[in-house]
């Protein structure tokens, strides 16, 4: 087995256990409830900042963009105004569909040997697939806990809820149900897309051999607060309003503990804090460093103006005719060839017919 994911997965159990007992048996409901959510939270915005400001002291003196189309150079030549784009609308458009839509992982493709010498190359369109499925799923389930956080809730926050759901079937009032809860789609897909991203990094030999514990960790820890979510939501219900109270005490920073909350709950906020203390200081802030990727986000228009190092400062500099100046005789001498022959400062001597001429 690999040991590199057999210690990621032992710390998520641990971080599990030690929120539920702490809780259901030590009492320890403000702890995980009130005093490590703000010590995470302030963690994300401290870490989050510091990383985003530290990026953009970066010096980034021309253009390095990756592009994947001809760019613009001569009028009856055209150009690609998306994969190479010489306009700031252009890498506007460029960098949402990157974004949403993971735009150059869709043109990923994997090489392989075939027939001995023979190379083949595929498009990863599964990696593609899993990848959008994880993240657009990721973002459909913190849009709805928006719920969890405002009061009203916002009409398109229940838009977004209501389309997510389905087999709802309600009758007179919201708080009456017949059949199941509404199965929300997006936990669903979360599940699958991290499940399919960890078997990924486990079969794949090239991927396993380059993954780390570091790359584990956060998949088993959103694996497990996908999974607590659909756990309290079909087999251990709770007090949906009293988890409420205590969320809404959070952001009104009049925190509260309500009675009837079930430990499962305080487990799923832990595995959450977790999650945002530790996102600054991992591989999950490409979610900031995508914006300021300067292979993404400049334009491509280094055949249409000259791009100087804006922090050059001046070099006294020995130009080839300096240099020959000086050496030239030298280099004569040497056999070595000279742009110009040196010029002759001496007088010529008189002929005889001058002389006679001048007596």
């Amino acid at each position: 087995m690999n040991a590199k994911y057999i210690v990621s997965l032992l710390a998520v159990v641990v971080l599990f256990l030690l929120a539920y007992v702490g809780v259901e048996a030590a009492g320890l409901q403000v702890v995980f409830g009130i005093i490590i959510p703000y010590l995470a939270f302030v963690t994300f915005i401290t870490g989050f900042i510091y990383r985003i400001m530290d990026w953009s002291r970066s010096a980034v003196p021309f253009r390095i963009t990756t592009t994947a189309g001809q760019q613009k150079s001569l009028p009856w030549i055209t150009d690609d105004k998306v994969d190479c784009p010489s306009t700031s609308g252009g890498v506007v458009l460029r960098m949402i569909l990157e974004i949403a839509f993971f735009r150059s992982l869709f043109r990923n493709t994997r090489m392989k040997i075939k027939e001995g010498t023979k190379l083949s190359y595929q498009l990863e369109i599964f990696l593609w697939l899993g990848a959008l499925a994880f993240h657009w799923a990721f973002f459909t389930v913190l849009f709805r806990h928006l719920r969890f956080f405002t009061n009203p809730v916002p009409v398109v926050v229940q838009l977004v809820e209501n389309v997510d759901s389905f087999f709802r079937v309600e009758f007179l009032t919201d708080i009456i149900q017949i059949g199941v809860p509404g199965v929300y789609l997006s936990g669903l897909v979360l599940l699958l897309a991290v499940t399919y991203l960890f078997l990924r990094r486990i079969f794949v030999s090239n991927v396993k051999y380059i993954s780390l514990a570091s790359d584990y960790f956060p998949l088993f820890l959103i694996f497990g607060i996908a999974f607590t979510g659909v756990l309290m939501r079909y087999y251990a219900k709770i007090d949906v309003t009293a988890a409420k109270e205590l969320t809404m005490g959070l952001v009104s920073f009049r925190p509260t503990i309500p009675e009837g909350v079930s430990p499962i709950f305080y487990v799923h906020v832990f595995f959450v804090s977790i999650l945002l203390a530790y996102f600054p200081f991992s591989k999950l802030m490409h979610l900031g460093g995508i914006f300021l990727s300067p292979t993404r986000n400049m334009t491509t228009d280094t055949r249409a103006r000259r791009h100087v190092n804006p922090w050059n400062y001046p070099v006294k500099v020995h130009t080839y005719d300096e240099y020959e100046d000086e050496f030239r005789e030298k280099m004569i001498e040497a056999g070595l060839p000279v742009d110009r022959q040196p010029v002759d400062t001496q007088p010529a001597e008189a002929t005889p017919e001058e002389s006679e001429e001048k007596e």
